[in-house]
């Protein structure tokens, strides 16, 4: 059954299939015809609920994403992420916003990010070429000035000057005055462009960093993974990529609020971010999870370095400074995999995730280390 079966069009077709029964406002064949206005606003309205159903059924959190996917798949709008879902649910399978990314991302349909990245990186290829010209244009125009200063002077220097020679000596010093101009415009205009080379790349921090805990975000950790993933498999060099997730993360947002929560993610973030160095490479992947990259390590050094970290981390004793309340302890579940020994860096994450979950199931603070052919589970315990 897709976005397109006839039944999605009559009301309660997509909320049976969801399993949500029928609409209490379903038509009556002895309603009053409503007007064309009407009728649009109905559809509106219908639309509105139907998605809203969606991300219900699917426990799904409400942002720009999840609103489109859902009204792209309502509509047949997009009929890739039709099939996906479709393929998703008839597999039994939760639609997830982890699985809505990844599955996006293996789909092609991450271009619209990596145009963005291609236009950034010839904007900042552009705005350099323009500083370079730009620079030797101002030294250029800063040497015939030099020079047409000296003949300047020695037009001046000559005894008896005519009036041609005095015509000359004029013209050269209004040349002078224009030239000095340029060189100043062209000094502006260097100025200019390295502002304009800070920002782009203030710009480009931006968009990878998390705010709240400094780290770099998934977007960034894409790039990078890539980078080292084919940097290692040249070098023959061991790569390793681990999730790791909070615990009770939810119980501690319920409990203690989100301020609190906050300050739980960012002691977290700045405890893994004491591991990072050229060779390991921490970031927020989303929500209460991050993942770490471990380059030219193997995965028993890998474990051990999380390992120590992660009991590190539980033996702390924390209070809630609002409400002087204590925390409970803090620790995180951790998956790790080889990322070589996987076959490829999309099936490492799964693998990863998949220890992960298995950490979790095990009862939590604990590190554990995927096994060959491991994939991902179709629902992350919490």
């Amino acid at each position: 059954m897709t976005a397109h079966d006839p039944s999605l069009n009559r009301r309660g077709g997509l909320l049976g299939w969801l399993g949500l029964g029928q609409r209490d406002d379903a038509a009556s064949p002895h309603d009053t015809p409503a007007s064309g206005t009407d009728r649009r606003q109905s559809v509106r309205d219908r639309h509105l609920d139907e998605i809203g159903a969606f991300l219900s059924y699917h426990q799904l959190e409400v942002n720009a994403q999840t609103l489109v996917v859902a009204s792209n798949y309502l509509t047949g709008n997009d009929p890739q992420i039709v099939r996906l879902i479709d393929r998703r649910v008839q597999a039994r399978e939760p639609v997830t916003l982890d699985w809505l990314e990844d599955s996006l991302a293996e789909e092609g349909m991450g271009e619209e990010a990596e145009l963005l990245e291609r236009l950034m990186q010839r904007l900042e290829q552009g705005v350099e070429e323009f500083g370079k010209t730009s620079r030797a244009a101002r030294e250029a125009t800063n040497a015939y000035h030099s020079e047409l200063s000296k003949e300047a002077g020695k037009l001046e220097a000559v005894p008896s000057t005519g009036a041609v020679i005095t015509e000359l000596a004029t013209i050269t010093k209004a040349m002078l005055k224009r030239t000095l101009e340029i060189e100043r415009a062209m000094q502006r205009s260097e100025e200019q462009t390295r502002s304009l080379k800070h920002k782009l790349e203030e710009t480009r921090r931006s968009a990878e960093e998390d705010h709240l805990t400094g780290l770099p975000n998934r977007r960034a950790f894409e790039a990078r993974y890539e980078a080292e993933y084919r940097a290692a498999r040249a070098a023959a060099e061991p790569l390793c990529v681990a999730f790791c997730d909070i615990d009770h993360f939810k119980r501690v947002n319920d409990t203690h609020g989100h301020d609190a929560g906050d300050r739980v993610l960012k002691l977290v973030a700045d405890n893994l971010a004491r591991i990072s160095d050229e060779r390991c490479h921490v970031a927020r992947h989303g929500g209460e999870e991050f993942v770490v990259l471990f380059r030219d390590t193997t995965v028993a050094e890998a474990f051990e370095k999380l390992d120590r970290l992660r009991a590190q981390l539980a033996d702390r004793h924390l209070v809630n400074r609002a409400t002087e309340v204590p925390i409970e302890q803090v620790t995180f579940s951790a998956g790790i995999a080889d990322v070589f020994a996987t076959g490829e860096r999309r099936a490492a994450l799964r693998a990863a995730d998949a220890a992960l979950y298995r950490a979790k199931l095990d009862g939590r603070n604990r590190v554990i280390i995927a096994e060959p052919g491991e994939l991902k589970p179709a629902q992350l315990a919490a």
